[in-house]
C-alpha cells in the first residue's frame, strides 16, 4: 500500500516524464556491439537517457544480459552503473551482429558507426554531417578493446570520429557515446521542434479554410 510520503514522490517523477517526453529524438537507437564493462554498458544507458535517445540495443554474444526487458531493469549491476536510468529506458538485447543488423534492416533503420580510425567507405568528422537527413537512424559503438566489428562497417552508410588534439587518440565508450549523441541528438531535437512547429502553422491555415503548404 502506497503511503502518503510516496505519492507525492511518484507524481514528481511522472510529470518529470511527461514534461520531457516530447523532447525526446524519435526513431534514433544507440547500438552497443559486444560490450565487456558492465560499467560502460550502464554509462552508455545513462546518457541515452538523459540525452533523449530513444532505445538501447545491446549485442551481447556472451549472454551476460537478460533477454526479458524487466529483469534488465531489475539487475542491480545495471541500475547502479546507470543511476537508475536503465528503469526508464528501453533496452532490448542481441546474440550477435547478424541478428541486429536484421532486425534493424526490417525496421528500415539506417545505420551508421563511430571509430577513432578510418574504417569506412565513407568517413566523417563528428560535426560535419545532417543527421535529421536519416528518419531512422541507429548509431553504433563497438567494443571497448576491437573497437566496431567489419561486418558494422560495411552495412554502415558513414563511419564517425570525434576529433582529437592531443597524444591520445582514443576515449572510453562512455565519453565516446555521450559526445556523439549530444551532437545527433542536438540536431535531431532542433529538427523536431522545427517539424513540429510547421505542422502546427499548417494545420492552423487548414483550419482557417487557406490552403496548407504541401
Amino acid at each position: 500500500m502506497e503511503t502518503d510520503k510516496e505519492a507525492p514522490k511518484r507524481s514528481a517523477v511522472r510529470h518529470r516524464a511527461d514534461a520531457v517526453k516530447s523532447y525526446r529524438c524519435k526513431n534514433l537507437i544507440a547500438v552497443l556491439e559486444d560490450p565487456t564493462d558492465i560499467k560502460n554498458i550502464g554509462t552508455v544507458i545513462r546518457n541515452v537517457n538523459a540525452l533523449g535517445v530513444e532505445k538501447t540495443y545491446i549485442i551481447d554474444p556472451r549472454r551476460g544480459l537478460p533477454d526479458d526487458w524487466q529483469d534488465m531493469r531489475d539487475r542491480k549491476s545495471l541500475s547502479k552503473t546507470s543511476v537508475s536510468a536503465i528503469k526508464w529506458s528501453f533496452v532490448k538485447r542481441f546474440d550477435s551482429t547478424e541478428d541486429c543488423l536484421a532486425h534493424l534492416s526490417k525496421n528500415r533503420f539506417v545505420s551508421i558507426v563511430t571509430s577513432p580510425h578510418v574504417k569506412g567507405r565513407k568517413n566523417v568528422v563528428l560535426h560535419e554531417p545532417d543527421y535529421t537527413v536519416y528518419t531512422r537512424l541507429a548509431v553504433w559503438f563497438g567494443n571497448e578493446s576491437r573497437g566496431i566489428s567489419d561486418l558494422a562497417v560495411e552495412h554502415s552508410e558513414m563511419c564517425v570520429s570525434i576529433p582529437m588534439f592531443g597524444m591520445i587518440e582514443s576515449l572510453n565508450l562512455g565519453t565516446t557515446s555521450g559526445i556523439v549523441l549530444y551532437e545527433i541528438t542536438k540536431q535531431r531535437r532542433a529538427y523536431q521542434s522545427l517539424y513540429k512547429r510547421a505542422g502546427k502553422r499548417r494545420k492552423k491555415l487548414t483550419t482557417e479554410g487557406s490552403p496548407a503548404k504541401t
